[in-house]
């Protein structure tokens, strides 16, 4: 088990919203759209193993980060969440929801599925990374220029760097655990559900129309796990609808 860090991003008192980001994404990615919510929320925004500020681990399964989040519930003294989840957090909280119930009070899930996955676009990222000379490193925008090569997006460009940071002797290097994410590329790749799983209570798929990671074939699977499912789409956004169209995603999510 991993004691994980999370961001307290407001709304003491209301009821409780976790958020579980996605893959090479931290709880710093969720601050502007998490505190929108604190209206009607206490909103807390955790970072998952092996990324953001919490502990590094050799292993890298659902299983596990649903786990470490079981256990960060229990430090808290939360008995019962509305759970939301991005992408990799996503299938976290899909795990998380049908393993344990009882601590699910609705579940929110943004542009994932509960489906296998070949991300052949985040293999070629994860390559440039490991590939990428931090001990001759200057400047993050250095390492954007070294990483042009390999990545044509440079707003994901912009995305990887965020994951450098400066030892105390300040040097560059990886705040995520780059080794054990690399090594669980296809196991964070596969989909986390049994056959059997299923979760009864109040759910929301929310898709980005732009973006190929949950589709219209996808509905009948989510319907197998998440009886109660509604399933929305943004047209206008891509993988990233927390930040591509906040506001309409946030509406969303207070109406869930």
């Amino acid at each position: 088990m991993v004691n994980l860090f999370h961001r307290d991003l407001g709304g003491e008192g209301k009821p409780p919203l976790v958020i579980l980001h996605g893959m090479l994404g931290s709880s710093r990615n969720w601050q502007t759209a998490g505190r929108d919510l604190t209206d009607q929320f206490h909103v807390l925004a955790v970072d998952l193993r092996n990324h953001g500020a919490s502990p590094h681990a050799d292993t890298m399964t659902y299983a596990a980060m649903a786990d470490d989040v079981v256990a960060w519930l229990d430090a808290q003294g939360i008995a019962r969440a509305i759970l939301l989840g991005h992408s990799m957090g996503g299938k976290t909280a899909m795990l998380l929801a049908c393993r344990h119930p009882d601590r699910v009070e609705r579940l929110i899930v943004a542009d994932i599925a509960p489906k296998d996955y070949q991300w052949v676009g985040h293999r070629i990222n994860f390559a440039a990374m490991n590939e990428l000379d931090l001990a001759s490193l200057h400047s993050r925008a250095e390492a954007e220029l070294r990483l042009e090569a390999r990545v044509s997006s440079w707003a994901m460009r912009k995305f990887l760097v965020t994951n450098l940071d400066r030892t105390d002797a300040g040097a560059w290097r990886w705040a995520i655990n780059l080794p054990a994410i690399t090594a669980a590329l296809s196991t964070l790749e596969g989909n986390p559900l049994a056959p059997d799983d299923r979760f009864d209570g109040p759910t929301l798929f929310i898709a980005g129309g732009k973006s190929d990671y949950l589709e219209a074939p996808d509905h009948a699977t989510i319907r197998a796990h998440f009886p109660a499912a509604r399933v929305t789409t943004i047209p206008e956004s891509g993988h990233n609808p927390h930040m591509e169209t906040r506001e309409k995603f946030v509406a969303l999510v207070r109406e869930a």
